[in-house]
């Protein structure tokens, strides 16, 4: 069994918390505690500070390091074809009802945010490309962004394993996934090259202007961690990148008409969404 931890004082688990807050949104305390000591002792151990004031006052004033520990607490849970009833919504409603407002070849953007290690980001990309008939009729653009670095890195790779896929049925991965070693899959190169991931933090306006305007966002259990005062800052940021007329997608267990009165909702056949009017 790994080391316990040693226990943070109570200002030190504090000043982990304010400074994961500030800088993601994330909501830590007391009851996360362990969550907390753990990833706080292994950033120590691999920067060679020997307590925790001293890693964090590192941490605050370090920009490669404050990325380091921005990545150690991000929760990357996530799968293919996860809550997909949105998926189909996409394909049933909301891409045609945009669609019969384009001209073909026209562009179509989609953002995944976050997006972890990009399975939903290819998720989109496969579901389109089994289910929507006009797919290749609109130029159809897929982004992903997280603030976790690695986790980008990853979605970049392509590389999943079979827990990851257990929702696919077997012809879509034998059709969109190279075999590898250890069970690995890897997706292929055509899918690799059509979804773009950058680096975003939707607390952080200053880093959403360069991602551009968006059709349909996916922004899926990411307010479920952050308090009313974020979440209200993350919708604000989440109105700004739609485009008029634009559909936004939360979580099972979120819900706009809580947060913002800025969306109209909208009650599809496969799911509830909500519109920039």
């Amino acid at each position: 069994m790994s080391e316990s931890p040693a226990r943070l004082a109570d200002d030190d688990l504090t000043r982990t918390s304010d400074l994961i807050y500030r800088w993601t949104g994330m909501t830590f305390g007391e009851t996360k505690r362990y969550y907390i000591e753990r990833r706080i002792a292994e950033r120590m151990k691999r920067t060679g500070r020997d307590t925790s004031r001293a890693y964090l006052a590192f941490a605050a004033a370090d920009l490669g390091e404050r990325e380091a520990l921005i990545n150690a607490f991000t929760i990357n849970e996530t799968y293919f074809y996860r809550e997909e009833h949105q998926f189909a919504a996409l394909a049933r409603q909301i891409l045609p009802a945009l669609a019969a407002e384009r001209r073909p070849g026209d562009r179509i953007r989609i953002w995944s945010m976050p997006c972890s290690t990009g399975e939903e980001a290819y998720s989109i990309a496969i579901w389109l490309l089994e289910n929507w008939r006009l797919v290749d009729a609109y130029n159809i653009e897929i982004v992903g962004s997280d603030i976790d670095t690695h986790a980008l890195a990853m979605a970049r790779e392509g590389r999943y394993s079979a827990r990851a896929l257990a929702r696919l049925p077997e012809p879509l991965i034998a059709g969109y996934f190279e075999p590898e070693h250890r069970q690995t899959r890897r997706i292929i190169a055509d899918l690799r090259e059509s979804v773009q991931f950058t680096v975003a933090n939707l607390v952080d306006r200053a880093t959403l202007v360069d991602q551009g305007l968006f059709d349909v966002i996916l922004c899926r259990n990411l307010l479920i961690y952050f308090d009313d005062a974020a979440r209200t800052l993350a919708a604000d940021n989440l109105f700004e990148r739609l485009n008029p007329g634009g559909y936004l997608a939360l979580g099972h267990s979120e819900s706009m008409a809580r947060i913002s009165d800025r969306f109209t909702t909208v009650r599809l056949d496969d799911a509830i969404v909500y519109r920039r009017a």
